[in-house]
This record gives structure tokens, sequence and C-alpha cells, in this order.
């Protein structure tokens, strides 16, 4: 990626960040570790289940991969916040409250022990998150990081798709474009290059980067996006962008330039290419298959039809692996529901609530878009993906959302100055008359 995305510097250079008029100064003070930190934490969210691989992988390994990191990004966490500074942090607050429904459903063991596992993984998790909220002032930060780390992941998925195209798009997916270095599925895909896609878009707008580096990230990201034939993320994305630079269009004339010529560009394409657009967003499905959402709404149904006593409908069945039934759920809500119950719902939709409410209250500005975006991507994803209870890449999205919406850190006060000592007065000389000078002489 170019200097601008890499450094963080405005496009006059990385020496003028916050010289320009309107510019902000790039946050000092946030260690390099931090980076390391937070794809550690990427690493731990992608999953164990997915496409084959083309070298096989192990499911036991790939699991001693990703818990390995989030092990390793909590001891670094801790080792370079060892005061345990930490900032106030609703969206932390909330997340922590979660683990009380996933604890009390989990010890029952009704999902067996690997619930008891999961809830060790979300407590390191949230954790991690804790001792990270340092270093969250409302700048753009946590974003560069997000985008670099997950470009990082998209570049594994092309290099993939360049060895062996047929891992990469196979059969088994109807065609669409998988992980074959990594196991990644087409809505892992989709989700973060959409993502990407959004926040670079943004950060563009608001010129903390160049457009060369930005295209380098945002054009293989949509090429890799429409091989995924991800409808969600498409969506997300769309409807992302279209609340965020809205919430721009007011104070930025860039914004209203984009939105205008998207608005152009977006009509074109439906008039003139509404078949193909129609062939891809259908995937060859039938529109019964599609009207059911390609069998998620059976599995709803069922779920919500199963009897329940009022302990599993409070608290759940404990932390699984967001399935019913052997099918997965696929819906974030039901999925909650499921494992932690009416609290555990409660509690997720606060934490969405509150940051909407908080990024709706303030002024408008780059961060404020981008943490728009993020919640509104989530809460649209929620209906088809699971993830919004347990550490995922969706608690990540937010996680980002809120470290842009936090207060920025109050200036350190000045030492205070060295007491000077007081001038010590001149002692006025005595006059001495003549007389007496010669009496002292004799």
């Amino acid at each position: 990626m170019g200097e601008g995305l890499r450094r963080g510097g405005l496009p006059g250079g990385p020496d003028t960040a916050g010289t320009q008029p309107g510019a902000e100064p790039r946050p000092v003070g946030t260690p390099k570790i931090v980076g390391i930190v937070w794809g550690l934490l990427v690493l731990n969210t992608l999953g164990s289940a997915g496409a084959k691989t083309i070298i096989p992988l192990p499911r036991s390994l790939i699991q001693m991969v990703t818990m390995g990191a989030l092990v390793a990004a909590f001891a670094l966490a801790l080792a370079v916040n060892l005061r345990l500074r930490i900032r106030a942090s609703a969206f932390v607050f909330l997340l922590t409250l979660l683990l009380v429904p996933s604890m009390i459903s989990s010890v029952n063991l009704e999902a067996g022990f690997g619930a008891l596992f999961r809830c060790a993984r979300l407590t390191l998790f949230i954790g991690t998150l804790w001792l990270l909220s340092r270093w969250w002032d409302g700048s753009p930060t946590f974003v560069r990081h997000h985008i670099r780390i997950y470009f990082a992941v998209l570049g594994s998925v092309a290099v993939g798709l360049v060895v062996s195209p047929g891992a990469a798009l196979p059969d088994l997916y109807g065609g669409r474009l998988v992980g074959a270095l990594w196991p990644l599925t087409p809505p892992q895909i989709g989700q973060y290059a959409a993502v990407i896609i959004g926040l670079t878009v943004l950060l563009v707008l608001g010129r903390r980067t160049d457009r060369v580096s930005a295209a380098v990230v945002i054009v293989p990201s949509l090429v890799l996006l429409a091989l995924t034939h991800t409808r969600t993320a498409t969506l997300g994305l769309l409807i992302g962008l279209v609340l965020a630079i809205g919430s721009l269009i007011l104070t930025s004339a860039a914004a209203r330039r984009f939105f205008t010529w998207t608005v152009l560009c977006a009509t074109v394409a439906a008039v003139g290419f509404s078949s193909a657009l129609q062939a891809w967003f259908l995937r060859g499905q039938s529109q019964e298959n599609f009207s059911n959402l390609t069998g998620r709404a059976k599995v709803w149904d069922a779920l919500l039809a199963a009897p329940r006593s009022t302990s599993e409908q409070l608290f759940g069945m404990g932390l699984g692996d967001k399935s019913f039934g052997g099918l997965p759920i696929d819906n974030s809500w039901l999925a909650v529901y499921q494992e932690q119950g009416l609290t555990g719902v409660a509690l997720v939709a606060a934490i969405i609530i509150v940051l909407a409410g908080v990024a709706l209250l303030r002024p408008p500005s780059l961060q404020r878009a981008c943490a728009i975006f993020l919640i509104s991507y989530c809460a649209i994803a929620s209906y088809t993906e699971a993830g919004l209870g347990d550490a995922s890449p969706y608690l990540l999205h937010l996680a980002v959302a809120a470290s842009l919406l936090a207060a920025p850190a109050p200036a350190p006060a000045p030492a205070p100055a060295a007491a000077t000592p007081l001038p010590t007065p001149a002692v006025p000389r005595r006059h001495i008359p003549r007389w007496a000078r010669r009496s002292e002489v004799t």
C-alpha cells in the first residue's frame, strides 16, 4: 500500500499532518506492538472451519494456531500495559456483562465442555480489548490497523486463487471464491472485503490517504467481493456507505461530489446491466430458495419452535458452534438467543443502540462516519450472519467503532516550572567618613 495509507499522512506528506486547515495531528504514544496485538485478534477470529485448502490443514492445528494467537495477544497487551491503565468504555462494559449469561448457561454443560472453553476464549478476548482501550482516543489508528490486517488476509486469498483456481472456486460452493490457503468461506471473504473497501473510501474522502494507496486496496478487494457472490456483504457495504457519507454531506464537498457520482453511476449500471446484476444476485437459485434465504428460514422456524425451560429462555443453552440441529443458524440474534437467552439478546441490542446513539450525538467528522459505517454494516449483517454474541470479526468491527467514538485523551498537564530563587538584594556600601578611615589606619 502507498505511503499515505501506511503512515497515516495527508496527501501533502506525512510531516504536514496537523498543519493543514481542518487536519488533526497524528496520534502519538501508540506503541507498534498494539498493531501486532490487533493482528493476533484478527487471526483468532478467522475460524477453523471452511473450504478445503490446497495443503490439508488439520482442524486441531488450526484451532491451536487461533487460540495461541489469542493467548499471545492477551500476553502482549498485558506486557505493553503493565499498569493496567484502561479507559471507560460502555461497549466493553456491556461485553463484560455478556459473560454472565454465557457462564450461567455454559456451566450446565448442555452444549458440552466446549462451552466452557468458549467462555474462557471470550473472557480472554474481552480482557484484551480492555487492555487496548487505553489507546482508544478517537483517532483513526485502529482503522488503519483494521485495513492493513484484513488486506493481508485478502492477499492470502488472492494468492490461493492464482496458485490453484480450482481449489479457490470449488463446485461445492457453487463456484464462489473461498480461501485455498486458509479455510475461509465466501461470506467471510466478502465481509472482510466490504469492510476495508468502505473504510478506505471514507479515508479518501477525509483526506487521510492518497488515491493511489486507496486504489491499491479498493480495486482488488472489489474483485474478490464480486467473486464471492456475497449478497449480505454487498448490501452492507452499499447501505453502510450511504449512511456514512450522508453524515458528511453537510460538511464535506468531497463527500457531496462522491455521493452524486455514485448515484449517477449506480443508476446507469442498474439500467444497462440489470440482467447481469440480477443473475449475480440470485446466484442461480430458484425464487423459492431465494425467498427462504437459502434454507435459513427453516432453521430459524425450528429454533423458535423448540421447547425451552425458563432458565434456557433467560440464559440460553451455553456457547456453541452457532448451529441448531446440525445446521448453521446464520442469524446473530437467534444465535445469541440460542446460546445466551433473552438476557444476551438484550445486552447485544444495548451494544448496538449505545454505539449508534453516541455516533448520532457526535458532530460530523471522519471518525463519526467510519463508526456509522461499521455499526450499520454489523447491524445489517446480523440478519444473515452470526457472531455478535461471541469472539468474532463483528465484535472487532464494533471495537474499532468504539475507539473512533471515544473522547480524545486529555492532554497531560504541563510540568510545574522549577521554583526560581528570589534575588538577593545587594547590600548597600556604608559610607565611612575620611577621619574614621585615618583612625583605622593608625
